[in-house]
């Protein structure tokens, strides 16, 4: 094991304040070797000095400027493929009419990015922990890529086929983007920014998703020549086609793997951990045991399932009471974004501050179903501005979910790989997702709008009460307030002593992979 660079008394002590630590521990003589302890947890490190029996050294960490220029890369080619994940169902009937296809055909085009996500995120997730995060940047960009041009090529009423041929290949993509946030953060960003990094990542996403509301209904406009509807429909692909190759560019030139030196102790650890001891099925066995994860799983994909069915039926909705109103049905679903992009950041903060997951995530769930009941209660009022009002208020607070999410599920689970507990989180919104989005659009087409609704509503109910069931506990947290006690006694039983970078690791059965 190569020897660590040394840290000075001040360095060591920012680092400790922004460092999640593993316990460590010294010899009897005051050197590191590698052994066992009785409990059978590993130790390993290079001889150095130390104070005998203090148990408290630590790795050098440092928080890099360029982690902002990584999570917002990220987030910027995340948008792009959430756009595209809503810019078919948005404008439903312009699409039946131009290609010649129903209704329930035109939805697919939005729940393939659910259906694909299902079988590959496992193989992703893998590829995640072996490769790391700029392998999958670059394979998430080019397939993004890939299928932008793909419809560009699709502007004929004949090839529908091949513009879903595109569609699919963006869905791959989404693969290889949805459970990203929580370990960007955690790769890159110390204990008390990783929520609200968190927040900037699903941000990109649900901004795209805006975008994707707002757009194509501006650049696709009504029209009853055919040659000209194909023109705009050309347009919008070749517009969504250069960004994406420009942003794919900027991924291979910029995006970087991790920071040369971990932002905390927790990172230092799983970095220094051989990939032959980590298992990824012995993690996700050790996660399908977790109950409170479960429990968190299964309402992650309540919520998120829900508002995968609000957005892909939204137009239908709309249109059904407001007719001709294509352009506002964009509108409120950018109202019900950007409202809960406010809401994500608000709660990223509000986490990196408080610590209260479990309350707040209770919170927040408990008003999303009140947002739901409004909402489906004054859709059929006859008033929009009524409707921008009430989908504002669900969107801040079904949409500001999303990271409340990941970061719960990562204090649930620490040690376990941030992508492999996002990528089970994202796998339950995509079934329950589908779920919810045939049939509610089966409601709707046999009931009407609101009986559609109080499906949803129903669901939501359930959630609340099993969210109020989840334990609080907090693994992470725990970590950071261990960092907090050693550092505190390092500083007061030996200042001015040097201290070499060693890692008391974390028992094999419950070990992080490498990141």
């Amino acid at each position: 094991m190569h020897e660590k660079p040394t840290l000075s008394d001040s360095e060591l002590r920012e680092d400790r304040h922004t460092g999640e630590v593993t316990e460590t521990g010294t010899l009897d003589n005051g050197t590191l070797d590698n052994g066992t302890l009785d409990n059978g947890t590993q130790v390993t490190g290079t001889p150095g000095t130390g104070t005998k029996g203090t148990g408290t050294t630590l790795q050098p960490t440092r928080l890099y400027k360029r982690r902002w220029l990584i999570v917002l890369l990220f987030s910027s080619y995340s948008l792009c493929n959430s756009f595209q994940w809503i810019q078919y169902g948005i404008i439903a009937n312009i699409f039946t009419a131009y290609y010649g296809v129903d209704d329930f055909t035109v939805d697919w085009m939005s729940m393939i990015y659910m259906l694909t996500y299902i079988p590959f995120i496992f193989p992703v997730t893998w590829l995640l922990d072996r490769k790391g995060l700029r392998v999958v940047a670059l394979v998430a960009t080019a397939l993004n890529c890939l299928g932008t041009w793909i419809k560009v090529a699709s502007v004929q009423r004949h090839l529908f086929a091949v513009t879903f041929l595109g569609q699919f290949c963006s869905s791959c993509a989404q693969v290889f983007i949805l459970g990203m946030p929580s370990t960007i953060a955690s790769v890159w960003f110390g204990p008390d920014e990783v929520s609200t990094a968190c927040s900037i990542g699903v941000f990109g996403n649900q901004l795209g998703i805006a975008i994707g509301f707002l757009v194509p209904p501006i650049l696709v406009p009504n029209v009853e020549d055919m040659d000209e509807l194909a023109y705009h429909i050309r347009k919008m692909f070749y517009i969504t086609a250069g960004v994406a190759t420009f942003l794919f560019i900027l991924v291979v030139i910029v995006f970087q793997e991790r920071p040369e030196l971990p932002p905390t102790q927790a990172q230092a650890t799983a970095r220094s951990l051989p990939p032959e001891q980590y298992s990824y099925t012995a993690s996700i066995l050790r996660l399908l045991r977790n109950r409170p994860f479960i429990l968190l799983v299964i309402t992650y994909g309540l919520n998120v399932g829900c508002f995968y069915a609000v957005g892909t039926l939204l137009n239908r909705m709309v249109i059904n009471h407001y007719p001709g109103e294509e352009v506002n049905a964009g509108r409120i679903g950018l109202t019900i974004v950007i409202a809960g992009m406010v809401g994500s950041l608000i709660c990223g903060i509000w986490l990196d501050r408080t610590k209260t997951y479990k309350q707040t995530t209770l919170v927040v769930y408990f008003m999303s179903l009140v947002g739901m009941i409004v909402y489906a209660a004054t859709l059929s009022l006859g008033h929009l501005w009524v409707v921008f009002i009430t989908a504002g208020s669900l969107g801040f607070f079904m949409t500001g979910y999303l990271p409340l999410g990941f970061e719960f599920a990562v204090e649930l689970t620490y040690p376990e790989s941030e992508g492999t507990s996002s990528g089970l989180l994202n796998c339950s919104a995509q079934v329950f997702g589908i779920i919810f989005t045939i049939c509610q659009g089966k409601i709707i087409d046999a009931y009407g709008t609101i009986a559609g609704n109080i499906f949803l509503c129903v669901f939501l109910l359930i959630g609340t009460i099993l969210t109020a069931l989840i334990k609080s506990d907090l693994r992470r947290q725990k970590a950071n307030q261990l960092a907090k006690t050693a550092a505190a006694e390092a500083a007061m039983s030996g200042p001015g002593r040097e201290y070499e970078a060693t890692t008391l690791m974390v028992p094999l059965q419950s070990a992080p992979p490498p990141s």
